[in-house]
C-alpha cells in the first residue's frame, strides 16, 4: 500500500538536542528561548458535538518538527495537529520517538544538554519555540504527567498539589487555595480518598494514588494541554484502569496526548491515534500514519502500520 501522509486527522465523522547539517540548518535551529511572558491565546470551545458537526479546532499544531540528542536525528519532520478536548495517542516500537516528540510538545525535550529541535509547535497559533517566549509559561499551559509516579518526596499531599499554584500565582488566600487542591484532586479522582490525611506525605500513597497525585498537581494550574508519558507502565491493572477512566474524564477539559506501548489502552482511551516507526535502521522516528483511533486500528493504509497492529513487529 502507498504511504500515508502524515498530517492532520480525519473528521470525527468518518468513523467513530544534535545536529543535521549545521551550515544549511543553523538559521532553523531552535534552542531554549529567554524568559519572558507567553502570548496570550483564546481558550478552546468546548467538545460536544454530533457526528454531523465540524471537526473540533486545533490546540497544537506541529509543523515539520525535527529533533535531535546532539548529533543524533531521533525525529524526523512531524507534521500532525492535534484536536482540541480529545485524547491522542502515540504508539509506535521502543526508540522510534514517541517520548521525544511528546517533551517537544512543551519544550522540556531542550532541558536535556545537545538538544535541540526545528520546526513549529503552535499552541491556539502561537509558536511555542518563538524567540523570546518563556518555557516556564509554556510547561503551565501544556503540563506534563511522567512514566513512573514522582511526587515531591518531603511534601505533603495538599503541598504536592499546591506547589505549582505557589510558583505561578501569588498570594492565593487561604481559602482559594484550598479550594483549588480540592478540585484538582477531584478532577484526579482522588480527592476521596485522601481529604482525611491532606497532611500525609504524599510519597506514602500507593503507586496508582501517587500516579493520581502527579496528574492532580499537573492539572491544579489549569494548563490547556496534558501530556503523558506511558503514565500507567508502572502500575498494576487495577490501577491502570483507574487512569484509563480518569483520562476518558480529563478530555472533558483538556486536550490530552498520551504514549502507550499498549495497543489495548490506546484503542480503549483515545480518539485519535498516530503510529511511529523507523523504516530504515539508524534512520529518525517517522510518523507513518496518524487518524481516528477506530480507522487506524481497523483500516490502517499503511503496510509498516497494519504490520505493528497486528503484532508481527514492535
Amino acid at each position: 500500500m502507498p504511504p500515508a501522509q502524515p498530517n492532520r486527522p480525519a473528521a470525527d465523522s468518518q468513523a467513530d538536542p544534535g545536529v543535521g547539517n549545521p551550515t544549511d540548518e543553523r538559521a532553523n535551529n531552535r534552542r531554549a528561548p529567554a524568559l519572558a511572558p507567553t502570548p496570550t491565546v483564546a481558550q478552546a470551545p468546548g467538545s460536544d458535538r454530533d457526528r454531523s458537526a465540524p471537526p473540533l479546532p486545533t490546540s497544537l499544531d506541529i509543523q515539520s518538527l525535527s529533533a535531535w540528542f546532539d548529533d543524533h536525528k531521533v525525529v524526523a519532520d512531524i507534521t500532525m495537529a492535534i484536536q482540541a478536548r480529545q485524547v491522542t495517542a502515540l504508539i509506535g516500537p521502543s526508540g522510534c520517538g514517541k517520548s521525544t516528540l511528546l517533551r517537544c510538545l512543551n519544550q522540556m525535550h531542550l532541558t536535556i544538554p545537545g538538544a535541540r529541535v526545528r520546526g513549529q509547535v503552535l499552541l491556539e497559533g502561537h509558536d511555542i519555540y518563538e524567540q523570546g517566549v518563556d518555557p516556564v509559561a509554556v510547561r503551565r499551559r501544556i503540563g506534563m504527567v511522567f512514566q513512573r509516579p514522582n511526587p515531591f518526596p518531603t511534601m505533603s499531599i495538599y503541598d504536592n498539589v499546591a506547589a505549582g499554584l505557589r510558583l505561578t500565582t501569588r498570594r492565593i488566600p487561604k481559602a482559594t487555595l484550598d479550594a483549588m487542591v480540592e478540585r484538582s484532586l477531584t478532577q484526579a479522582g482522588l480527592w476521596n480518598e485522601v481529604k482525611q490525611r491532606l497532611s500525609g506525605a504524599g510519597a506514602g500513597l500507593s503507586g496508582g494514588q501517587q500516579q493520581r497525585l502527579c496528574i492532580a498537581r499537573a492539572i491544579a494550574v489549569e494548563p490547556e494541554v496534558l501530556l503523558m508519558d506511558e503514565p500507567c507502565s508502572a502500575l498494576d491493572p487495577a490501577s491502570t484502569l483507574r487512569i484509563e477512566d480518569l483520562v476518558r474524564d480529563l478530555k472533558d477539559t483538556y486536550t490530552v496526548v498520551i504514549v502507550t506501548h499498549n495497543l489495548q489502552q490506546a484503542a480503549r482511551v483515545s480518539d485519535q491515534t498516530a503510529f511511529m516507526t523507523i523504516r530504515t535502521e539508524g534512520e529518525p522516528g517517522q510518523l507513518i500514519e496518524y487518524g481516528s483511533t477506530a480507522t487506524l486500528f481497523t483500516s490502517p493504509t499503511d503496510k509498516a502500520t497494519e504490520d505493528y497492529i497486528s503484532g508481527r513487529f514492535g
